[in-house]
């Protein structure tokens, strides 16, 4: 997936083409996060899937939720979802900045080999 550490560091184009997939995949897990989310804030919530909608997008994005939950199944969706939604985020902005952080390490260690040579 990347490259090795003695290969040469892409060229930025190739480098951009990277980085978009990253970003796809990265939208993605959002995607899907947020359809889990409303399919289970309808479901579990009995809420109408606008109102579903909004509070999964509230809750993914650490705003918090809109409606009050008033069925334990409701409840007990909602705190796992919330708690689910941190790991999304974290996992999220990991994919996304993966090329970039891979990219500063490997400039770095080929500078350094440069100075060792």
């Amino acid at each position: 997936m990347f490259e090795h550490r003695r290969s040469p560091l892409l060229d930025r184009a190739a480098f951009l083409r990277r980085q978009r997939r990253f970003a796809g995949i990265s939208a993605a897990i959002v995607a899907v996060a947020l359809a889990v989310g409303s399919v289970g804030y309808h479901v579990f919530g009995e809420l109408p899937w606008v109102d579903a909608l909004l509070n999964a997008a509230m809750i993914l994005t650490g705003m918090g939720p809109v409606d009050r939950m008033q069925s334990t199944a409701g409840k007990l969706f909602s705190t796992a979802y919330a708690l689910a939604s941190g790991l999304v985020f974290v996992t999220t902005v990991a994919v996304l900045f993966a090329p970039v952080v891979h990219r500063f390490f490997h400039r770095l260690h080929l500078e350094l080999d440069d100075e060792a040579d």
